[in-house]
C-alpha cells in the first residue's frame, strides 16, 4: 500500500504564471543595470574631462609664483635704486 504525497501541488498555469512574473521582474532588474552602465560610462567621461581640464590649469599656473618673485625683485630693485639715488 502507497502513502499519497502530502507535498503541494502546483497546477501548471500557476507555474507559468509565477515563471512569467519573474521574467518580467528580470527584465526590469536587466534595464536598471544598463541605466546605471550608462550613468558610469558618462561619469567616466566627466571625470577624464575634469582631469584634463585640471591639469590644463595646472600648466598654465606655474609662471605665477615665478612672475611675482620678477615683480618683487624688479620692486626691490627700484626701491633700492631711489633710495640710493636721493
Amino acid at each position: 500500500m502507497t502513502v499519497p504525497d502530502s507535498g503541494v501541488y502546483i497546477p501548471p498555469a500557476q507555474m507559468y504564471q509565477e515563471l512569467r512574473s519573474l521574467s518580467d521582474g528580470l527584465t526590469r532588474v536587466e534595464t536598471k543595470l544598463d541605466g546605471i552602465a550608462q550613468g558610469l560610462t558618462e561619469v567616466s567621461k566627466d571625470v577624464a574631462d575634469h582631469e584634463t581640464r585640471l591639469r590644463a590649469l595646472e600648466r598654465s599656473r606655474w609662471p605665477l609664483p615665478s612672475v611675482a618673485v620678477l615683480v618683487a625683485m624688479a620692486s626691490l630693485g627700484v626701491a633700492l635704486w631711489q633710495a640710493v639715488g636721493r
